[in-house]
């Protein structure tokens, strides 16, 4: 083919095609480079490769040309920047040798492809990439990309520093041997059982919050996750794996959960408190204060005043109704122990299926009806003191364990083996001889040296002769500010009759004469003399001779016969009225179920033989 069809193909190219001969002139341009040339340029006869081609910004392209044209080595895809109207546009150049005509000598074709296109989606692509990492290493969880193989293709920074393993140097591994391999005792984890990998063969999302990924230094970090698998035409293609470091929530879901359990204590505590509350105010409101100026009330009082700032225990003796309670209370707030709580035990009222429960506590499912946990006196009483009413009633077979729990300081609940340390000081109450009751083998005697460490001795009324009239008066004045009443007048006369009475029912009796004479009084004079002397006619067919003073004591069977005469009395006057205002418990002192049950334990019913 002539060189002239050789130019002519050249020149009309739609291409960028130079011709440059050895000295790399320009020997032919394209009609597509020349229009992309400025016009001043493109008018110009003989244009270099300088001239064309940014040689400086390109290495290596000058030696190429000249390589290709004296060797004929041909190049391709080299990169250049072409100097075109619009600037230097980023090309790829290919060029080989071809023969030049009228002796020219070789010449070099060259051909460029404008990639500026290529270069800005190149440009673009790098700068999401970099958006997409800078998103990736923002995120708080750990992100890790899977292909189908379960081979990690990325993580993010997040995912380094929950399990210190860099991502250079785990990328291609499968994740589960590096981080997943076993579980957090140790235990193989199999791949096939790895919800992980789970993703990857059913394609359904799979979510766990209870398991382990291990750190690069061999500690169990605990994590929640999830496994999401990268579908392509349906099917799994790989997964993306979020985790988390849940090591502090879980430590903060132990400690929420350790707080609610001693809310739940303490709530069942104050439960109780609030009880033994109620009921020391209930006393407080019935006894009030320990009132009188008997030289019999001095010495007690002495020797509460001696022995409350020790640590002593306290075993308080006397009749039913002499206000041993109040002792004891006096006791505690005299004492060192006194901003602490005040339990008290009625051991007579306890059923002897529950006394172990009552006084130690017992967890749930211990027994059958024990449906929570609960807190015995014993725990809650701790650095105060338990005060135990009437107790010679423990069983025999619990005063060891309970004298154990003084002697060592500690003890376990019913069903619990986990031992409770407790600091109690104990104060006792019995109207029992229990020196009696040790000879008799019904008390252990180590129990009662141990309670009876320092004894008080409560004196009955009828040795306070002279602490009837205040005591009198004190009731009158709080029981008619119950009432909302103003108190009657208390005459010498009154005063007579008081101290006439033998008083075998102690403080309490008293106050439920005043009671009722405040109840059988509605104008402003006190009506003494009938209630007195309807309490005594009840209890003289008991033991005439007491009544008369022949005798300091009264038998079991005598004493009972006499309490029931005067609850028949309380009944009567109550017009057999049990509850409510006005009814026999109220003009008693006490609670209407507690009077149920003393008329069903002594047979007591209107129209029956009370008697």
């Amino acid at each position: 083919m002539p060189a002239r069809h050789h130019e002519r193909l050249i020149r009309h190219s739609p291409s960028l095609l130079v011709v440059l001969d050895s000295r790399l002139t320009s020997r032919g341009l394209s009609a597509a480079w020349q229009e992309r040339l400025d016009a001043d340029v493109a008018a110009q006869e003989g244009l270099s490769a300088a001239d064309l081609f940014d040689l400086d910004g390109s290495p290596g392209l000058a030696r190429r040309l000249t390589a290709a044209t004296r060797d004929g080595t041909a190049f391709v895809d080299a990169e250049a920047g072409v100097r075109l109207r619009e600037g230097l546009v980023p090309c790829r150049l290919s060029g080989w040798r071809a023969e030049g005509s009228n002796g020219n000598g070789p010449m070099v074709v060259v051909a460029a492809t404008d990639i500026s296109d290529h270069a800005a989606a190149v440009s673009q692509l790098a700068e999401l990439r970099s958006q997409h990492r800078i998103i990736l290493d923002s995120a708080g969880e750990g992100i890790y990309g899977l292909d189908a193989e379960g081979r990690v293709t990325f993580g993010n920074r997040a995912a380094e520093d929950i399990i210190g393993w860099r991502t250079e140097k785990i990328l291609g591994q499968k994740v589960h041997d590096v981080h997943h391999h076993s579980h957090v005792d140790g235990a193989p984890y199999p791949v096939e059982d790895c919800p992980v990998y789970a993703a990857l063969t059913d394609g359904d999302v799979h979510t766990v919050d209870d398991e382990v990924f291990w750190h690069a230094n061999g500690t169990a970090i605990p994590v929640e996750y999830t496994s999401t698998p990268i579908l392509k035409d349906g099917k799994p293609d790989g997964a993306v794996v979020i985790f988390r470091n849940v090591t502090q929530r879980r430590e903060l879901e132990r400690q929420r959960a350790e707080a609610f359990a001693e809310i739940q204590v303490l709530k069942e505590q104050l439960e109780q408190e609030r009880d033994y509350l109620r009921d020391e105010i209930n006393v407080r409101l019935n006894y009030g204060e320990i009132i009188g100026e008997s030289e019999a009330l001095k010495r007690t009082l002495a020797q509460i005043e001696a022995v409350a700032p020790t640590p002593a225990n306290v075993l308080v003796l006397g009749e039913s109704g002499v206000g041993k309670e109040m002792i004891a209370r006096a006791i505690h707030l005299q004492g060192d122990r006194a901003g602490k709580p005040l339990v008290k035990v009625n051991c007579a009222s306890i059923p002897k299926d529950l006394f172990e429960s009552e006084f130690f506590g017992h967890i749930k499912g211990a027994f059958t009806g024990a449906h929570r946990d609960r807190t015995g006196r014993l725990q809650l009483a701790h650095g105060g003191t338990l005060f135990l009413d009437e107790v010679g009633e423990i069983p025999l077979s619990l005063q060891g364990k309970l004298l154990r729990a003084l002697q060592e300081r500690e003890f376990e609940r019913v069903g619990d083996d986990r031992t409770i340390k407790v600091d109690v000081r104990v104060v006792a109450a019995t109207n029992r001889n229990l020196e009696e009751e040790v000879e008799a083998g019904r008390f252990r005697e180590d129990l009662f040296y141990r309670l009876s460490v320092f004894p008080i001795e409560v004196p009955p009324l009828r040795e306070r002769v002279d602490d009837i009239g205040p005591l009198a008066t004190h009731f009158l004045e709080t029981i008619c500010a119950d009432l909302g009443r103003e108190p009657p007048k208390m005459t010498r006369r009154h005063l007579e009759i008081l101290h006439a009475h033998r008083w075998p029912g102690n403080i309490r009796e008293l106050r439920n004469v005043m009671e009722r004479a405040v109840i059988s009084s509605p104008g402003a004079k006190l009506r003494l003399e009938s209630v007195l002397s309807d309490a005594a006619a009840d209890a003289s067919h008991v033991r005439p001779a007491a009544q008369a003073g022949d005798s300091e004591f009264l038998t079991e069977e005598e004493f009972r016969a006499l309490e029931k005469a005067n609850l028949v009395a309380a009944l009567e006057h109550a017009s057999w009225k049990v509850w409510g205002e006005g009814g026999a418990a109220e003009l008693l002192g006490i609670k209407p179920s507690t009077l149920t049950y003393r008329m069903k334990n002594f047979g007591i019913g209107k129209g029956k033989d009370s008697g």
